[in-house]
């Protein structure tokens, strides 16, 4: 009953959510997007630029320094799917402002963020400076691979703590480096690199009975059943979906299919919602984890496409227009609503929002 209610629910939506001029439709574009959705990015963006974007530092007030190049990323995939090229200044800006400290820090997930924002934004404009930040970040991030529990990157440079996340990335940007930079010998240390974290990454322990990732490992190198985060469950998706361009293993694709129908079915609520625990009190990480699950699942869905991935992104975008938008289209953490006041004037939420109305729209011709 409960599958066929949100095949119902998206039908509803589909017949109630009419184009919206402004926004065009790519050209020759395998999949058309859906006007509304992409109309709401849109109106998500502008809000996001004009009440947040810092053109002096290239960054978002409100929110941190990760989650400044998950902005970069929505960006990037607005370009895309609009054809347009509006935002890209915004982003040739952050890139200007901030690449004297080579997009590095403490924590090699951070660092993972920003490699695959830069190679989203070489993928859009061709712009080999792009695509040479991300290699030299991820030689970074390979500094961090050492033989504690058999391998694996550390979270930070502190080493004192191996996770999902920062493996996931790990793997995400290797996998996208091994089919994008033109020297052979780059391209096969990439790839790997990639191959050997997901060896690493699917024997650690840390995909629990259930398919779904746990936050870490444990100081004995075992799986610490610590909360499976919405954006563990994503990354991972997007990591295989590129892997699997890589090397043509279609077993990688069961493998996300699998953690994707977990997180699915474990992650949401009765009308098919997404949620992380901490709602509605996320902080500054956790209000941007879900717009990353949806992104990586619209990822898996163009590698291997699937009616329930679809219906899903739609619904969890349509919840998010009627039940959690403020003022001024501002969107909040809790995608089933209500927007609450302390939702406002938070750049990472609003980039989260974005991202589901992007998946959305990315799957509209199914």
């Amino acid at each position: 009953m409960r599958a066929t209610s949100i095949v119902i629910f998206t039908l509803l939506i589909l017949l109630s959510c009419p184009a919206r001029s402004g926004v065009a439709a790519p050209v020759g574009a395998a999949r058309a997007p859906t006007p509304c959705f992409l109309q709401r990015a849109s109106d998500a963006i502008s809000r996001l630029q004009n009440n947040w974007y810092n053109p002096q530092t290239g960054l978002w007030n409100t929110t941190g320094w990760w989650n400044a190049a998950n902005a970069v990323t929505v960006l990037v995939e607005y370009s895309k799917l609009s054809a347009s090229d509006q935002y890209l200044s915004a982003v040739s800006s952050t890139f200007s402002r901030n690449v004297r400290r080579g997009f590095l820090n403490n924590y090699y997930d951070d660092e993972g963020w920003w490699a695959l924002a830069w190679i989203a934004a070489y993928d859009q404009t061709h712009k080999v400076t792009y695509l040479n930040a991300a290699s030299s970040i991820f030689a970074n991030m390979t500094t961090g691979w050492d033989d504690t529990c058999g391998g694996g990157v550390w979270w930070s440079k502190d080493r004192a703590y191996k996770n999902a996340i920062a493996n996931e990335l790990f793997l995400s940007v290797a996998a996208r480096l091994a089919n994008r930079v033109t020297d052979t010998s780059q391209r096969a240390a990439a790839l790997s690199w990639a191959q050997r974290e997901w060896q690493w990454f699917s024997q650690s322990g840390m995909i629990n009975s259930e398919n779904l990732i746990n936050d870490g490992l444990s100081s004995n190198c075992r799986n610490n059943h610590k909360t499976e985060w919405s954006y563990n469950q994503g990354v991972i998706l997007g990591g295989l979906s590129a892997l699997f361009a890589d090397t043509h293993d279609a077993a990688l694709l069961k493998t996300a299919q699998a953690i994707a129908m977990a997180a699915i079915s474990h992650l949401t609520d009765s009308h098919g919602t997404l949620h992380d625990v901490c709602e509605p009190n996320c902080g500054a990480d956790g209000v941007q984890f879900k717009g990353i699950f949806v992104r990586n699942l619209a990822r898996l869905d163009r590698a291997v496409p699937q009616r329930r991935y679809a219906t899903f992104l739609r619904a969890n975008a349509e919840s998010i227009w009627k039940n959690d938008q403020g003022p001024g289209y501002q969107f909040g953490q809790v995608w089933s609503g209500p927007f609450e006041n302390q939702d406002s004037g938070n750049a990472a939420s609003q980039t989260s929002a974005i991202d589901a109305f992007l998946a959305a729209a990315g799957v509209s011709s199914q």
